[in-house]
């Protein structure tokens, strides 16, 4: 009867048991190739991630990855992988330094999410992200709503950068808390100043329904007008 686990090919893979000391060799030395050349991509590759980079490090880890416990990759096969990579990394950015066009090309535009307290949703929609995600990454930063916000930018590498307005600038916004988002709705009841559900855009209502001049859109929700906890 044949086993349910055939354990030597589990464990050695029928290779002989000496190849583990290989293995620990080959391990060692591309722990020190990927080290020196996490080294010489330098700190922002390693901090800050860009697309661009990102690559770089997935393919970096691949190429390091093989050669330490495959018997059948050559580790001078993977240095000169990591010789391309690292020179492929270097012209890259050479030519990002010298064309904006290439760098635009290659990492991206920021994009401003918000001005001056409203979604600058024509950007917006062109970007991967909902608005769950948005809000939940402003109320990470204390943001209760949006009028607190003079601009958000998603920058190339992912990341917000996030500009307030002065406490005594603070003005009407569409709220971030969950409870008062969810009160929005087509048919306002009270007259008060309202905030656009999809893009953000402010005014005085009246009872009844009303359509955003901005979006087009119907649904409404009470703006909050507090100011930021720091």
């Amino acid at each position: 009867m044949k086993e349910v686990f055939e354990w030597p090919r589990l464990l050695w893979n029928n290779l002989p048991e000496v190849f583990l000391l290989e293995v620990l060799f080959r391990s060692v030395v591309m722990f020190v190739v990927l080290l020196m050349a996490l080294r010489l991509v330098g700190k922002r590759g390693v901090r800050q991630l860009s697309i661009f980079e990102v690559v770089i490090i997935i393919s970096l880890g691949s190429a390091a990855g093989d050669p330490m416990f495959y018997e059948d990759v050559g580790m001078l096969h993977a240095i000169m992988v990591f010789v391309a990579i690292i020179g492929i990394y270097r012209l890259v950015t050479w030519l990002m330094a010298k064309s904006i066009w290439f760098e635009n090309l290659i990492e991206g535009k920021a994009i401003y999410l918000v001005r001056e307290g409203k979604f600058a949703f024509n950007d917006f929609k062109k970007e991967s992200l909902s608005q769950d995600e948005f809000f939940a990454e402003l109320r990470v930063r204390q943001v209760e709503h949006l009028g607190q916000v003079r601009y958000a930018i998603l920058e190339t590498n992912g990341d917000f950068s996030i500009f307030f307005y002065p406490d005594e600038e603070v003005r009407p916004g569409l709220p971030l808390l969950p409870d008062e988002f969810c009160r929005k709705s087509p048919q306002v009841q009270h007259p008060a100043v309202y905030a656009c559900a999809f893009c953000g855009h402010t005014e005085m209502l009246a009872p009844g329904r009303h359509r955003c001049p901005v979006c087009a859109r119907e649904e409404w929700v009470r703006a909050l007008n507090t100011r930021r906890i720091a």
